[in-house]
């Protein structure tokens, strides 16, 4: 794929090569890592804009930064247009440069509640929650799916609507809601949105590989792609897309980098130990995944207590892939 940098209003983003934002693991320690193995733009997890609202702890969690996070990017999720634009301009939020909608998630507990992936089935309330967050001045992001079912897309309208109601970009996922993360993208309807809209677009779903991206790339003449669950899996794919071999780092290191940073950040009380070992878990399960020899490790690992118990496990395992 072509590597280029997109600009928004004032905003340069160095390359189109984007990490999704994951509930569960784009924390704040996440971002850092995928930034520095070349990620053009990171999100956070999605904030309930009724969680900034009332100072849940939870969202407080979600939306820590600070000077290390180079272009900082929340992503909101709510379905009630005057709350979400309250979200977007309150001073939670001041230190962000882009607000990205949330407007594709597609779990059942959203998708009643009228947010996420509902909102393609509404697209008078979504025009006004984009309207609405339009109002902070920051960059505003959409991310969408082609549809609540695959046999009705409505692609190309939904992001000629975002564009009309003000979003700088989109991003599109390449499955209707019905789809879940399953089945092949439907890359036909990335393309008739791109070819609608004057707004930079980005792809996503489906991509596992450089071969993966380049497909996206030609199959949709998106302006990037945003990578979701493999880079999870494998955060050198950045690398790999942007053809760096100058990384030296095995996925070792970047675990122990990981802890040392969740460490720092529970010294300073922005996370609780309970958090900090429930994500590092959850990244070293996805690090082992498809590792030879792991999986011994990975059931001590999930049983451990400590911090300790983890770099301790975590050694073992890789020495012996190494």
């Amino acid at each position: 794929m072509k590597i280029k940098q997109i600009r928004l209003k004032n905003i340069v983003i160095p390359n189109n090569i984007f990490m999704a934002p994951l509930a569960g693991y784009t924390c704040y320690p996440f971002r850092i890592l995928c930034q520095e193995l070349g990620a053009g733009l990171t999100f956070t997890e999605m904030a309930s804009a009724n969680g900034l609202r009332h100072h849940d702890h939870v969202a407080t969690n979600i939306i820590f930064t600070d000077e290390r996070e180079k272009i900082k990017a929340v992503q909101l999720l709510g379905g009630e247009p005057d709350i979400m634009g309250m979200a977007a301009c309150s001073e939670r939020l001041k230190d962000f440069d882009i607000i990205d909608i949330n407007m594709g998630c597609p779990v059942p507990n959203v998708f009643k509640n009228g947010e996420g992936s509902a909102l393609l089935g509404d697209m008078k309330r979504a025009y006004h929650i984009i309207h609405q967050c339009k109002k902070s001045g920051k960059i505003i992001s959409v991310k969408f799916r082609i549809g609540i079912k695959e046999n009705e897309p409505i692609t190309a309208e939904f992001a000629k609507m975002c564009e009309d109601a003000g979003a700088d970009v989109i991003t599109i996922h390449g499955r209707s809601r019905s789809m879940m993360y399953n089945g092949t993208p439907y890359y036909e309807q990335i393309h008739q949105a791109k070819s609608v809209v004057q707004i930079p677009v980005i792809a996503n779903g489906g991509i596992f590989s450089k071969q993966d991206a380049d497909f996206m790339m030609e199959q949709t003449d998106a302006d990037g792609v945003m990578i979701g669950r493999y880079g999870l899996e494998n955060p050198f794919i950045f690398c790999e897309l942007l053809g760096n071999t100058q990384i030296q780092k095995t996925k070792l290191d970047i675990l122990k980098e990981q802890i040392q940073l969740v460490r720092e950040l529970c010294d300073k009380n922005i996370y609780t130990e309970t958090f900090a070992l429930s994500y590092m878990k959850k990244l070293c399960g996805y690090f082992m995944k498809k590792e030879k020899g792991t999986k011994q490790y990975k059931q001590k690992m999930f049983q451990c207590g400590s911090m300790n118990d983890i770099e301790h496990i975590i050694e073992m395992a890789f020495s012996e892939i190494l």
